[in-house]
């Protein structure tokens, strides 16, 4: 490996491990003050759930015959902090629309993203939300819920209604645990597959073929053409790890890295670090490292964020999404797309936003939500204006298309409502609704699909074994090493994983899927 380099990981390992401890003595606080909150209210408002007569519900229930009062609490990502007036507004407008419809009465709580996660974690844990807003890479992922018994299992309440029959069963298969439904899933993109990304430009001077590329290494060509165009990232990985994306045909990485997956040929948990597809994923690496394909950049994590909004970059990865001709607003400039793997359906690609219906509501509270949700997902008017506001404040609509005034009150369709429930945003193709159902109906679903690993009883050694991944694992994918290098690192780097705990994960892993398989 080149000393400097060497030097400049070493260095940033060091800060990392400081940080890293810092970090975690804080949140060892934080999140043993939140588990202990949430542990008692799960616990609390399961029993609720199972006890109907003892329920004291946190939102009020109406008396007979009048409506059902449910909480909702939702994120915002388009503003800093929500204007609590055209909020109320919005909620007002929303009861009086849904008012002849369902026997439901909302409350809504819109919180900014930043501050989403405490205030959201607080209420639930008082006891304060009957309905909220979820993500399997955000605060109070769906797997926390789940685990703190904080879901409200929808599964029977779910057959015959507008919300069942608004997915495909695919869908609600994948966002299930253990054969269950506690989450409904936001319907968009409801897959996960890999493309690489370059500029028209470059197609355009060089003539390449791009249907010549089926497999990553039938770029190498093309990236000499980079280096000698002088880009400074002919390959620009953005310090991604890409192994698990660009390998997603064979295996499902459940766990979202390199360190193990499903096998789809052989339907078992393995060791991806000593597959043969590793070890020749990471010498192609090592080969453009050497080559000056990747930039030293990528292994120190110095590369900047905005570098794929230069024209200074060759390839990169995309996900692969309804609509590809996203990346040329994206990054402000066109872009080809060239398909690199299948799409496929699993277990947190339908979670990536999504809704709970708490365990601390009785049956009516979560018919209630229920019933709310298919309203939202199917109907027009209730999806604009839950997502885009009140018309004439928050949106006009012109030509036929929705176009935002922003400021007070702004969601976005992937953290809303279905896509097929929405007027057509500004930029939206006309045929928006059409390419997300051939983008769904066209994937595959993993063998995997619905499984959901616990790794609460290898914390520690899965904590350890991240730390050993940075150190070697990320590095060989970023081209850090000598590609005649790379086998022997492969073996320090399985020896410090067994030293880290590692073949305790491996282990349970293997243990919790085959039992898994068997109700599959």
């Amino acid at each position: 490996m080149k000393k400097k380099l060497l030097q400049k990981l070493l260095s940033l390992s060091l800060v990392a491990v400081m940080a890293i401890g810092t970090l975690s003595g804080c949140g060892d606080k934080a999140a043993g003050s939140n588990d202990n909150n949430n542990d008692t209210s799960a616990e609390s408002t399961q029993s609720s759930a199972d006890d109907k007569e003892e329920e004291t519900a946190p939102a009020e229930t109406a008396d007979s015959g009048e409506k059902t009062k449910i909480a909702v609490y939702r994120a915002t990502f388009n503003l800093a902090s929500p204007d609590s007036a055209q909020v109320q507004k919005v909620q007002d407008a929303v009861n009086e629309y849904i008012g002849d419809k369902i026997n439901v009465e909302i409350t809504l709580e819109d919180v900014g993203s930043g501050e989403y996660g405490d205030k959201a974690n607080l209420a639930l844990s008082n006891g304060e939300i009957n309905l909220l807003w979820s993500a399997n890479w955000a605060a109070l992922p769906p797997d926390s819920l789940y685990n703190q018994n904080a879901a409200y299992d929808i599964t029977d309440l779910l057959p015959g209604t507008l919300l069942y029959d608004s997915m495909p069963e695919a869908i609600w298969d994948s966002a299930s645990y253990d054969g269950r439904t506690y989450f409904v899933p936001i319907y968009k993109e409801s897959a996960e597959g890999y493309d690489l990304v370059l500029p028209q430009r470059l197609v355009d001077t060089y003539g390449w073929d791009l249907s010549s590329i089926k497999e990553l290494k039938d770029i190498e060509p093309m990236l000499e053409d980079c280096k000698s165009e002088g880009l400074k990232y002919p390959f620009l990985t953005q310090m991604m790890n890409l192994f698990y994306r660009f390998y997603i045909d064979k295996y499902d990485f459940f766990s979202k890295s390199s360190l193990m997956a499903v096998d789809r040929e052989t339907d078992t948990v393995v060791n991806t670090i000593q597959t043969d597809d590793y070890a020749d994923f990471c010498k192609l690496m090592c080969r453009w490292g050497a080559l000056g394909y990747i930039s030293d950049e990528e292994v120190t994590k110095t590369t900047p964020a905005t570098a794929i909004m230069t024209e200074d970059w060759g390839f990169a990865a995309w996900v692969d999404v309804p609509d590809n001709g996203a990346a040329t607003t994206t990054y402000g400039q066109e872009c080809a797309i060239v398909p690199l793997t299948d799409r496929w359906s699993h277990s947190t690609s339908t979670l990536g936003s999504c809704y709970a219906v708490t365990s601390a509501c009785t049956e009516e509270q979560a018919k209630a939500c229920v019933d709310f949700l298919g309203l939202l997902y199917t109907d027009n008017t209730l999806g604009d204006l839950w997502t885009y506001g009140i018309e004439g404040t928050d949106y006009d609509i012109e030509d036929g298309y929705v176009v935002k005034k922003g400021g007070l009150y702004d969601h976005s369709a992937w953290e809303s409502t279905s896509i097929k429930a929405l007027s057509l945003e500004t930029g939206d193709p006309e045929n928006r609704n059409e390419l997300y159902e051939a983008f769904n109906e066209k994937s595959q679903s993993s063998c995997a699909s619905g499984f959901r690993f616990d790794g609460t009883s290898v914390e520690a050694q899965n904590a350890a074994c991240t730390n050993v991944y940075n150190q070697y694992g990320y590095v060989l994918e970023q081209g850090g090493y000598n590609e005649d290098e790379v086998d022997s690192i492969l073996q320090e780097f399985q020896q410090a994983l067994d030293e880290a705990g590692y073949q305790d994960i491996l282990t349970e892993a293997q243990n919790q899927y085959e039992a898994w398989k068997t109700t599959r």
